[in-house]
């Protein structure tokens, strides 16, 4: 299936890497906000313009899409239009990664190398698991959601909708993190996370509303 990437930034070089790795689909182009990048090349392949150029690349058999941007809002709201548009939104998982065969994975998901999802995982549309993040057994990680590199979940963790774990950060088990919350870099979480809620430091401590 040849499938487009949505974000030709840092991020969308990443997931072209993935799916290269994977060879399960063929990468044809991105497609990207900035103006300045149509016509122009990232990593080899083309920038065919602005996301309006979905509809011209499905009629020339482009199926498939993936949404390569970091920000959780802007991320979902792109994977809406490519939907509006009639593409499919696949994943992209590292084949250096370890996703249980009993774990569930959404659409639009980027698993990256070295990260593991554990066994009865579930893992909503639209959300990143970076490289080397650990989502272990019977975790829950919400839609539109970001689990950075290095950072560790470990068992039955609820993780609400585009909630943010800071890169190195940890939430030990049971506990649940809600709704739009930010787990700051190097946190070590030991209790529940309100939503909408920004936590830093060891033991994590509220400093605020996440923006």
């Amino acid at each position: 299936m040849d499938v487009v990437i949505v974000g030709a930034g840092g991020h969308g070089k990443v997931v072209l890497d993935i799916l290269c790795s994977g060879g399960k689909v063929r990468p044809v182009g991105f497609v990207d906000a900035d103006p300045a990048l149509a016509g122009t090349e990232v990593a080899g392949l083309p920038v065919f313009g602005a996301v309006n150029s979905l509809g011209k690349l499905r009629q020339q058999k482009v199926k498939g899409a993936v949404v390569a941007i970091g920000d959780n809002r802007t991320r979902l709201g792109y994977a809406g239009t490519v939907l509006e548009y009639g593409l499919e939104l696949v994943s992209a998982i590292h084949p250096a990664a370890v996703v249980s065969a009993r774990a569930a994975v959404g659409r639009n998901v980027v698993v990256a190398a070295g990260a593991v999802v554990g066994t009865d995982a579930k893992v909503g549309d639209s959300v990143i698991i970076n490289t080397a993040a650990v989502v272990d057994h019977e975790c829950e990680v919400g839609e539109g959601s970001h689990v950075c590199p290095g950072a560790l979940l470990a068992g039955r963790v609820r993780i609400g909708k585009r909630v943010f774990i800071g890169m190195g950060a940890k939430v030990i088990q049971c506990l649940a993190v809600g709704e739009g919350a930010v787990v700051g870099a190097g946190a070590v979480v030991l209790r529940d996370v309100p939503a909408g809620v920004t936590v830093v430091g060891v033991p994590a401590q509220a400093i605020g509303r996440a923006e």
